[in-house]
């Protein structure tokens, strides 16, 4: 299987940012240890008990961050929004130019619908998604911009696959989402290693 020249640059890139963060944690742990010490004030090593304590018990916790999920979330629409034919409506052309019609004005309809959805929820007094003090920002509206995002998106895309004839089934929708995450998998990979380090480095430094 022959590699796509155009994938080179980015797969190096990737790997090098992995192979960095990698290298980074493991230079940390020897050298928060080191500082420790040599007396040095306000810094912790990863290798004393406490240490020890902080990276096993709360490595799960750290990582499972509301960002984990907007990664997974966001995976998932831009699997069902490329396999449901909706990011390049040519890749369904074999559908002919009346279907790709219906299904982009049905797609039009459901974003016009959920809009209107989303604006009962925050837009008339006392709505479900206002603050206590009837704001926006900060607001379980605020909170909610990327599920309400993902679930318009979801469905836009799951209207217009059906309605072209690019999903047939709920499997077909099920493996597009599965599909995103698939593509998206060096994203979380790399997601993981940077948080890692990250609180790796606040933990020593804090």
């Amino acid at each position: 299987m022959k590699t796509d020249p155009r994938q080179l640059p980015w797969r190096r890139l990737y790997s090098g940012l992995c192979v960095f963060l990698i290298v980074s944690e493991a230079v940390l742990v020897p050298f928060s240890w080191l500082l420790s010490v040599t007396m040095q004030d306000g810094v912790r090593s990863l290798l004393s008990a406490e240490g020890v304590r902080w990276f096993l018990g709360s490595f799960t916790t750290l990582l499972a961050s509301p960002r984990l999920v907007w990664l997974l979330l966001l995976s998932m629409v831009a699997g069902s929004v490329w396999r449901s034919g909706l990011a390049a409506p040519s890749l369904c052309s074999h559908t002919g130019g009346f279907r790709r019609r219906v299904a982009l004005m049905a797609s039009v309809l459901t974003l016009v619908l959920y809009v209107v959805l989303v604006l009962g929820l925050t837009a008339v007094p006392h709505a479900v998604l206002l603050s206590a003090t009837g704001r926006l920002f900060p607001s379980p509206f605020s909170r909610a911009l990327v599920p309400l995002f993902t679930f318009g998106m979801l469905l836009i895309a799951v209207v217009y696959g059906w309605a072209s004839g690019r999903f047939t089934s709920l499997s077909d929708v099920a493996r597009s989402w599965s599909w995103g995450i698939s593509q998206a998998s060096p994203f979380f990979v790399l997601y993981l290693l940077s948080v890692q380090f990250l609180v790796s480095l606040r933990f020593v430094f804090a």
